[in-house]
């Protein structure tokens, strides 16, 4: 299907760091796309476990050979998925200057590894934009039903991504519908994003 629109699509380790950056470099884009995650079917409980080990390495490990082989390549622009149900506990709605919840154990390590990757793409050499994504739900997710506390449909997702290519200076966007958890007027002042894209209404 991505051929038939005209992508050509690679498969690569990131934890393989070499082939990472002579792939990237052959790509030669302009703007990257962080979207890497490592997360069980719709979250199944008995894997989730050990899924949030192999995706704090992911968001830290992952994160720096893949903004290395993109500063190698000249990339300019990068646009990274992020957390926005990770906030310490505090005054609602969470705005994107708010603490993350770095020193609880029930957070704490997926918190910590979520603070790696912004850091990261906020201090390389490039304008770089984290979209701080609320819960997700709708097709592919596994969940079909919005959850509470800042949901996120996968379209408004896909959607928020496809305007920070072009839009935004490097910093951090909320991403969730408004449902009073998180502020994200910085988002629809910015990158001119409001939850409601729904993919089957703007395909013709």
């Amino acid at each position: 299907m991505l051929r038939d629109i005209g992508v050509e699509p690679v498969i690569v380790d990131v934890f393989d760091e070499p082939l990472l950056l002579d792939i990237v470099r052959k790509a030669k884009p302009a703007i990257v796309v962080h979207q890497l995650t490592d997360l069980p079917p719709a979250l199944d409980p008995a894997k989730l476990a050990e899924a949030l080990v192999r995706n704090a390495r992911l968001r830290e490990i992952g994160t720096r050979n893949l903004v290395a082989a993109a500063t190698a390549a000249g990339v300019t622009r990068m646009v990274a998925q992020s957390l926005a149900f990770v906030y310490a506990p505090g005054p609602l709605p969470y705005r994107e200057e708010a603490p993350l919840n770095l020193h609880d154990p029930a957070y704490g390590e997926t918190a910590r590894a979520v603070a790696s990757l912004e850091q990261q793409v906020l201090a390389a050499p490039l304008t770089g934009i984290v979209l701080r994504y609320g819960k997700l739900y709708g097709p592919g997710t596994g969940f079909d039903r919005p959850p509470s506390d800042g949901p996120l449909h996968v379209d408004d997702a896909a959607d928020a991504a496809r305007r920070a290519l072009t839009r935004g200076d490097t910093g951090i966007y909320n991403i969730a519908q408004d449902d009073g958890t998180v502020c994200i007027k910085k988002a629809a002042d910015a990158l001119g994003w409001i939850p409601g894209f729904r993919l089957g209404e703007h395909v013709r």
